[in-house]
């Protein structure tokens, strides 16, 4: 180790913090930029959806291959390669004159986005041992909670004080920092024998999941009939399939699904599944139903869902207080009846209620949240090994995103099925979706019953106070 570097945990965690601040802002102030996009570009609203669709189809189509690139050629290298390739996206993005150029630049960006997020949190967890994992979490949850919940905010003032170009120009000083900082200061890391490039993995994985995602992000909006969409999604199956069958049967495959054999990382996994289709869902339905029914403006709508990160970040405290006695198990399953409950109360708000009654929820919802994201981060990959740790994370990460779409899918197919929520009376399709999504949070509780708190026991041992001798890779 060279002495003069700084302590690699705080250097981990500083470019990791602003990398994934900087990917979770983006994903949420594009969204608020949408309907300025089609009056910019004179194009239906609708169409701007494509902004968001090729982002995610193209994050898709490399987050299988992240693992295996950051062990053959060092996560350092991997990591600042696509953190480049993200924040040069974000430029050209805001220098786009056509929506073709734009969605073009979108595709690049998720490039970046589909390496930058399973290697970062790979080089995190081989940074931090078990014993210190609860401080992960609440790296992990600064980076996840915050952004979602404040980009809605910053979008509303961006976009109406300067121009929508600034929803992509914002990522390139954090990025330019969060780069500086890795390459003068991070270590390097190589697996010693990472295997051959699993090249039918790569597109059976890479090509079913983009198909499965723009099924499943598209599907509410063009009809689960129509062509397109039923094409892509049984492609995209039957690829999937194929996928698993070959990696299981593959040596050295690109994304090790024999780590589900382990059984407190698959039984996490089950829980982050279905607890991020629920948060998600209700963050995507929220801000609609906030401004088409309620009639408020994007910025209100913001300042309206933002208590649900004050309600994380507050939670956390007592939450990471509460683990090293209580465990993962019956945290997380109190964490998600919590919220399923608050959805639930939701779903009786009408047009008449004041904000304060939702802001209130959404602190409760967040609050509950606490509950499942920093135990679940925490115990996830406690009994796997650090040779293990970047296919485990690129799991992780595959297994979010699909949640993350289903509930997104979910909830809106029930309003559209509802009459499309489009009027200041239609309170049906909204008040059925949130109970779609309680029910997503409720699966998930029921699921954190079968989490094992005796594998997870490194991880519940209080932080030594003695320094970690840190080695040069």
């Amino acid at each position: 180790m060279t002495l003069s570097r700084p302590d690699q945990r705080i250097v981990v965690a500083v470019v990791y913090v602003a990398a994934m601040l900087m990917n979770t802002l983006d994903s949420t102030i594009v969204n608020v930029a949408l309907a300025t996009l089609g009056r910019e570009f004179g194009v239906p609203p609708i169409t701007t959806e494509a902004v968001v669709v090729g982002y995610l189809v193209s994050l898709a189509v490399f987050i299988p291959a992240s693992g295996w690139l950051g062990d053959r050629f060092g996560t350092k290298r991997i990591f600042l390669l696509a953190l480049a390739i993200f924040v040069i996206a974000s430029a050209l993005c805001g220098q786009a004159q056509s929506l073709e150029e734009l969605i073009a630049f979108r595709v690049l960006q998720g490039a970046g986005g589909g390496l930058m997020t399973p290697v970062g949190m790979a080089m995190l967890y081989r940074t931090f041992p078990p014993r210190e994992r609860v401080a992960v979490g609440r790296i992990l949850m600064f980076a996840t909670i915050f952004g979602p919940a404040s980009g809605p905010i910053i979008g509303g003032l961006l976009i109406e004080h300067l121009s929508w170009r600034w929803a992509f120009y914002v990522n390139v000083p954090v990025g330019l920092i969060a780069f500086l900082v890795g390459i003068l200061f991070l270590h390097e890391h190589r697996e010693p024998a990472p295997g051959q490039f699993d090249l039918p993995g790569f597109l059976l994985g890479g090509i079913g999941l983009g198909l499965a995602m723009f099924a499943l992000s598209e599907g509410p909006a063009r009809g689960w009939t129509s062509p397109m969409i039923l094409g892509s999604g049984v492609a995209g199956v039957v690829m999937l399939v194929a996928f698993v069958v070959v990696e299981l049967r593959t040596p050295d495959p690109m994304v090790d699904l024999r780590l589900l054999g382990n059984r407190l990382f698959r039984t996490t996994q089950v829980v982050s599944f279905f607890g991020s289709g629920g948060f998600i869902g209700v963050l995507f339905l929220i801000p609609l139903f906030l401004q088409e029914v309620q009639g408020a403006s994007p910025l209100e709508s913001g300042l309206t869902t933002f208590p649900e990160a004050i309600g994380v970040v507050a939670s956390t405290q007592l939450v990471a207080r509460l683990y090293p006695r209580v465990g993962p198990r019956r945290l997380m399953c109190f964490g998600l009846l919590m919220v399923a409950v608050s959805i639930v109360l939701m779903a009786m708000i009408g047009l008449t209620s004041g904000p304060w009654v939702m802001r209130v929820l959404m602190f409760l919802v967040g609050a509950g949240m606490a509950y499942i994201f920093l135990p679940n981060q925490a115990a996830s990959l406690a009994t796997i090994t650090r040779a293990q740790t970047g296919r485990a994370t690129t799991i992780s990460n595959v297994q979010r995103q699909l949640g993350a779409a289903l509930g997104v899918a979910a909830l809106s197919s029930v309003i559209a099925a509802m009459g499309g929520g489009g009027g200041q009376g239609d309170l049906g399709g909204y008040r059925a979706a949130l109970f779609v999504a309680a029910t997503l949070s409720l699966i998930g509780a029921i699921s954190a019953l079968w989490v094992p708190d005796e594998e997870a026991w490194e991880t519940m041992v209080q932080r030594s106070s003695q320094p970690v001798t840190l080695t040069a890779e």
